[in-house]
């Protein structure tokens, strides 16, 4: 009976939210402006574009945007490993604390929530590490309003986690899309020599397709490469998120 009926299936979608407690983290999410004289900085929203634009390049078989994916996969894993490292010095200051004393978690009061859309891996990673820097930030803070920690180092410890978090964003506004497929990379065709003299030679592991992102999408052949607002598969999101405009929120420290 069932062979009857035919069962049209929608898309899956489900709610995520980013709640984010620290100035800091907030203006890495929202990046900043361009204007005249101050250049522009990328943030989440255009991170995660682009990694959106990649996501959909790979898909068609462009072997530079399945390179570019393991370059920001690379610089995702270097940021998680010196955020880390900034967390465990944190975490020795904190054992120097009197055992008579307990200090609870410090979080804000009224703490933004955002909604998030996104529809790459590669960003859900990027926001992961942004809840870290968020968290790293707090107990920084915390550890300089309890004497733990100078103001010096308190700075030296939020800017290196930030630098992070920029490094990230900005290597991934270098990119630029090719248009190309590794057929014709294979022809050597005049929109292959094109992309080669822009952006070099992918090594061959990544042109014959034997290496590519462990969250690299199945490739779609048949389509064309040049159309970056092509929808992607079913069953992911493909809205891009957006810088919402933040509340302004009472000085940051450790409460009393």
């Amino acid at each position: 009976m069932t062979d009857h009926y035919q069962l049209n299936l929608g898309s899956l979608r489900s709610s995520i939210t980013l709640t984010l407690h620290t100035h800091h983290a907030a203006r890495l999410w929202q990046g900043r402006m361009g204007r005249e004289g101050v250049h522009s900085i990328m943030g989440m929203a255009g991170y995660i574009g682009v990694t959106n634009l990649l996501k959909h390049a790979s898909s068609q078989d462009d072997p530079f945007a399945d390179w570019f994916m393991l370059q920001l996969e690379d610089k995702l894993l270097q940021a998680k490993t010196e955020l880390h490292a900034l967390t465990k010095q944190v975490s020795r200051l904190e054992r120097a604390l009197p055992t008579q004393i307990d200090i609870g978690e410090n979080l804000n009061i009224h703490p933004v929530t955002l909604p998030l859309f996104i529809g790459s891996q590669l960003g859900f990673l990027a926001v992961y590490l942004l809840t870290d820097y968020d968290a790293l930030v707090r107990r920084v803070l915390l550890a300089h309003h309890t004497a733990l920690i100078g103001r010096p180092d308190m700075e030296n410890w939020i800017d290196r986690g930030a630098h992070e978090m920029r490094s990230l964003f900005g290597l991934a506004q270098r990119y630029r899309l090719a248009g190309v497929s590794r057929d014709d990379m294979a022809a050597n065709n005049a929109r292959a020599r094109e992309a080669i003299d822009k952006f070099g030679t992918p090594p061959r592991k990544i042109l014959d397709g034997s290496r590519r992102s462990q969250f690299a999408p199945p490739i779609t052949l048949g389509q064309a490469t040049s159309s970056p607002d092509a929808p992607d598969q079913p069953d992911q999101p493909v809205v891009e998120a957006e810088a919402q405009p933040l509340p302004e929120e009472p000085a940051e420290g450790g409460g009393v």
